[in-house]
């Protein structure tokens, strides 16, 4: 017998017919969308909105940094609540958030509050991405199927990566930095649409409490570790308060830590800790969004401050990194059925590191066209290796912590893209000269994805790992 609310008791009935098989993806697929386009559309945006809102560039860090600050800090929270009380609801309450703070920061008449909207805006991302995944895993519970569809997702990163900086200079220059976030308007409300008529309700465990406490200690450390690398560009690394925000930020990971050791309901159980496919994989992804993000924000700030392109050409000119994400995620998506994810993640990181290593080699003002195969390298071999760690992640973890595997892995990954941001800012203004920041970052970026492709061979199965038991 099923009783209500156990596991069984909202699953949605029979597979995934061919019929209906596109629609969960459609909808997962817009609404993530949304979030990796906030994520690049920003970069090319934040030197118009300083001016226009005279913001510091520790201002422009927040306004960058703040999103993912939240989104990261509550991944986890959104993932143990799409467990608890089903993913497609928090799914689609994280895309009535994210809209509406879209609006918000559209609207927004001083730094303030647009920061304080962006942070809003971090929050519906954290419901968003955790169910996106975990919606996924239950419409296509086959491992091919699953492996495509994970794919098409992480191409739908591609897509969005590829449009943030050409949409966002062509809307720049056009009808202004607002309509950057008024964007996700329309993008908004046919995702909401679309996952109310075509997903299935999701099954709910409401016997799963949420470990609020855990979820505090992250959300502080997460928020301290952001700050001291944004503030740490300002006000220098030996500053009091660097070294003050710092130990409190090693107190709350401890904190979590223990509180994860004793707790009933823990918000990351052990065994999924201990798995080396899904811990590895999670590292790597935080690895390979320090490197690509990071480069994404410095070269932005390069191109429009140091070369003094529009933020319509310095689109076009980071175009070549972020459309090789595009192509790349479909490949793997279909080379992985023949070849495993592990020689592709590999592949990616290994030239990931070439990318960044040459151009942190081609000299102080090198040509441009010597900074397209670096860049095309590190869009490729980010994106290359994005399937690879997703399924090795989701794959590791039983169904009934789909929601909190893939909340770990984006956590994961948002802290690495925070950090990415925020010590490439840093390094920007405290080394002898922006240029000379500039390659520092290129080459703390190149030794990032080198450990992340030691991490591959040491982690990442030949074969699909099996999952862990409930």
């Amino acid at each position: 017998m099923v009783h209500a609310g156990s596991p069984q008791a909202d699953r949605p009935k029979g597979p995934a017919g061919p019929g209906r098989s596109r629609a969960p993806l459609l909808a997962v697929c817009a609404g993530y969308f949304m979030v990796i386009l906030d994520v690049t559309v920003i970069n090319v945006a934040v030197p118009v909105v300083g001016r226009d809102l005279s913001a510091s560039l520790t201002d422009i860090q927040w306004i960058t940094d703040g999103y993912t600050l939240v989104f990261a800090g509550l991944l986890l929270t959104g993932g143990a609540l799409g467990d608890r009380l089903g993913n497609r609801r928090i799914f689609c309450t994280g895309v009535v958030v994210f809209t509406l703070a879209s609006a918000g920061c559209g609207l927004a008449r001083s730094t303030g509050t647009l920061i304080a909207a962006r942070l809003l805006e971090g929050l519906g991302a954290a419901l968003i991405v955790p169910g996106s995944l975990a919606l996924l895993q239950q419409a296509y519970p086959e491992p091919a199927e699953r492996s495509r569809a994970f794919g098409l997702w992480g191409s739908m990163a591609g897509i969005a990566a590829s449009a943030g900086p050409l949409l966002g200079g062509l809307l720049v220059t056009t009808v202004g930095w607002r309509w950057v976030f008024f964007i996700n308007l329309p993008v908004g409300c046919a995702c909401l649409l679309l996952t109310l008529r075509r997903v299935p309700v999701s099954p709910r465990r409401t016997d799963r409490p949420v470990d609020w406490p855990a979820q505090c200690a992250l959300v502080a450390a997460v928020a301290l570790l952001t700050a001291v690398l944004n503030e740490a560009g300002r006000r220098g690394w030996a500053d009091p308060l660097i070294l003050t925000g710092a130990g409190l930020c090693v107190l709350a990971v401890v904190a979590f830590v223990l509180r994860e050791r004793f707790a009933r309901s823990p918000v990351l159980p052990l065994p999924l800790l201990r798995s080396r496919p899904m811990s590895g994989a999670a590292v790597i992804g935080l690895l390979f969004n320090f490197a690509f993000y990071g480069m994404i924000f410095t070269a932005s700030l390069y191109f429009q401050h140091y070369r003094g392109l529009t933020a319509l050409r310095t689109g076009i000119a980071l175009f070549p990194a972020v459309a090789m994400t595009m192509f790349a995620s479909v490949l793997s998506g279909r080379l992985a059925r023949r070849t495993g994810h592990r020689p592709l993640v590999i592949t990616g990181m290994t030239l990931g590191a070439a990318g960044l290593a040459g151009w942190a080699a081609a000299g102080a003002d090198p040509h441009y066209l010597l900074l397209v195969g670096p860049m095309m390298a590190a869009g490729f071999g980010t994106s290359f290796a994005l399937t690879g760690a997703t399924s090795t992640v989701m794959s590791a973890a039983p169904d009934a912590y789909s929601g909190t595997a893939s909340a770990l892995f984006n956590t994961t990954r948002q802290i690495g893209s925070a950090a990415g941001v925020a010590l490439g800012g840093s390094l920007l203004t405290t080394t002898a000269g922006f240029a000379t920041g500039l390659r520092t970052s290129m080459a703390v970026g190149a030794v990032a994805y080198v450990t992340a492709a030691v991490l591959a061979v040491l982690c990442i199965p030949r074969k699909e790992p099996h999952h862990l038991t409930d």
